[in-house]
């Protein structure tokens, strides 16, 4: 569409040019409506033509002269300036200092405002970016409403939310810096909020995502599931790029929250091999398990993956999984292999708080080294004007 409209602007160009109309104001508008239908789309295509004509019609043909000319290319350098910005590809932190520095501000208010009425709401942003991260990595794949065959309606998805409220920080951020901010960042600086609402630690969010164009369920078939074997979930971390102390302090962000009995029912009651109830539960914790996740009860009720901690965000959850108190299955799994055992212990020894880093750093920075997984910058991808279509 831009080749057609150049060619006929260019055209009319010459049409009005006159003999007494300087070389260089022909060269001048040339070079200006190139780069504007050219490379400004780019960078955001629906303010192109407005642009463009507004200049058109403010300096009509006879009044450029050289220092038009020498305005065009202060333009040029600009537009060259932010379009080597764009495609240098990697994430940093501040990257909306520049283009729209109240970004994060206006996703921090929006989580603060959703979590004085759901104090739910942080485990769950906190859950949407480990999903959206694992799946075509942190593209915002995963808020995309496409029917049925949508990401988000993947198996593994089941009981992930928050798509309002990334949606809600889109459009107040939408309304200030119209085509700037991906979906994919918002989700990423929420779950930091969510995180540090619960008490846990703030880090600096590295943001210059770009929204991916692809979503479907069958890409969501690997996700990381409780019901897996230390084994299967270390070698799903290893496939994205995480280590052993990544798998033990993510799965550990289990201390805010609730889960479903459905994902409990055959730790409890079917649990291979032989059947019964899993042996690594302490049995002083199984009636309480079993009590609040009765068999043929409601699979949909609910209860704290942090036994006597889930609503603030703290290393419990691993002292739980040392002493057989871990609810999920996954959770209990990673006392059974030597080196994520010793990573779990790690946090608890006598030189713990004097030598070494603590939990709270190493899940930030956990948190930070997921953000990155196969992300998409640059002139990859693209900014979405609404979170849930493309």
């Amino acid at each position: 569409m831009y080749i057609y409209i150049y060619i006929y602007m260019v055209t009319q160009v010459n049409r009005c040019t006159t003999q007494k109309s300087p070389a260089n104001s022909l060269f001048s508008l040339h070079l200006l409506l190139f780069f504007s239908f050219f490379v400004l789309p780019i960078l955001e295509p629906k303010k192109i033509y407005i642009c463009t004509l507004r200049i058109h019609c403010t300096y009509p043909i006879k009044h450029f002269t050289l220092s038009s000319l020498k305005m065009v290319l202060v333009f040029f350098i600009v537009i060259l300036s932010h379009l080597a910005e764009i495609s240098q590809g990697e994430l940093r932190v501040g990257f909306y200092n520049r283009r729209c520095p109240t970004a994060e501000t206006i996703v921090s208010n929006v989580v603060r405002q959703v979590a004085a009425s759901n104090q739910n709401i942080a485990p769950v942003l906190l859950r949407l970016h480990f999903h959206d991260c694992f799946v075509q990595g942190c593209d915002g794949s995963i808020l995309i409403e496409n029917g049925a065959n949508g990401e988000r309606h993947a198996f593994g998805h089941q009981g992930v939310g928050g798509f309002e409220v990334i949606e809600r920080a889109k459009a107040e951020i939408e309304a200030v810096c119209p085509g700037i901010v991906s979906c994919a960042d918002i989700v990423a600086l929420a779950a930091r909020d969510a995180v540090v609402l619960a008490n846990g630690p703030s880090y600096e969010v590295e943001t210059g995502r770009r929204d991916g164009m692809i979503s479907n369920l069958s890409l969501a078939d690997n996700m990381p599931e409780v019901s897996e074997s230390i084994q299967i979930l270390k070698a799903k971390f290893s496939q994205k790029g995480l280590s052993e102390k990544d798998l033990v302090v993510l799965s550990a962000a289990h201390t805010i929250g609730t889960t479903a009995c459905f994902f409990m029912t055959d730790r409890l009651y079917n649990f291979s091999p032989g059947g019964g109830s899993d042996p690594s539960i302490d049995p002083s914790f199984l009636p309480v398990l079993m009590a609040s996740c009765p068999r043929n009860g409601d699979v949909n009720a609910r209860l704290p993956m942090d036994r006597g901690s889930s609503g603030e965000f703290d290393d419990n959850i691993l002292q739980n999984v040392r002493s057989g108190f871990a609810v999920l299955r996954s959770d209990a799994s990673l006392y059974e292999d030597v080196e994520t055992r010793n990573i779990v212990d790690s946090y608890f020894g006598i030189f713990s708080p004097f030598f070494g880093t603590s939990f709270e750093d190493d899940f930030a920075n956990a948190m930070v080294k997921m953000g990155r997984i196969d992300v998409l910058t640059g002139l990859k991808g693209r900014i979405r004007r609404q979170c849930s279509t493309f």
